[in-house]
């Protein structure tokens, strides 16, 4: 298990309280499966968390229930135009991206190997988006997670089209988690 402080996030939050609705989702679903593809015609690419989005928290593979949805959506967004971006697998804290590469042969998906923690990263996504000719601009990418202080705010200070996974493989009972819902039912009110 691959853990570390995430500066990245720390300092983003201090943007949610210049504007609150940095963590209001283009759209959310309660998991993986319920979400609706393809996603929105202008997509041509999207990003994953890993950790209580597709697989189990600390697990490098796909949840079981979650196989057939992996599968289609890896059909709509084959090779490059889908990406895994994990704050544990692929970032400095993971020795060697031994991780990340164990991950990638579990997924068949491409992890992005990356020394900002989201939500600070999004230079880097685009970067490899580009390098690999799959688009030039974020409004063409999906961010799917389930953390709004992380994956939503990265995806909406990017500009990217960001879905919210609000209760991931398993419900979290960790405060953050906690905290984050609550700002949500706060702000969205």
């Amino acid at each position: 298990m691959v853990v570390g402080f995430n500066l990245s996030a720390t300092l983003n939050v201090v943007r949610l309280f210049k504007d609150p609705k940095l963590c209001i989702p283009s759209v959310k679903y309660a998991n993986f499966n319920e979400m609706k593809l393809p996603f929105p015609g202008h997509i041509k690419a999207v990003v994953l968390d890993k950790d209580n989005c597709f697989a189990k928290p600390h697990d490098d593979k796909v949840w079981p229930e979650y196989s057939e949805q992996w599968e289609r959506l890896k059909g709509m967004y084959p090779g490059a135009r889908m990406l895994i971006v994990s704050n544990s697998a692929g970032t400095d804290d993971d020795v060697g991206h031994k991780q990340a590469k164990i991950l990638e042969q579990q997924t068949g998906v491409p992890v992005l190997c990356h020394s900002v923690k989201k939500p600070g990263c999004h230079e880097e996504i685009m970067e490899y988006f580009r390098r690999n000719d799959v688009c030039e601009q974020a409004s063409q990418v999906a961010v799917v997670g389930d953390r709004l202080f992380t994956d939503v705010v990265m995806a909406n200070t990017m500009g990217a089209y960001s879905v919210w996974l609000h209760d991931g493989v398993i419900k979290s009972s960790n405060p953050f988690v906690l905290l984050e819902q609550q700002v949500y039912r706060w702000i969205s009110k």
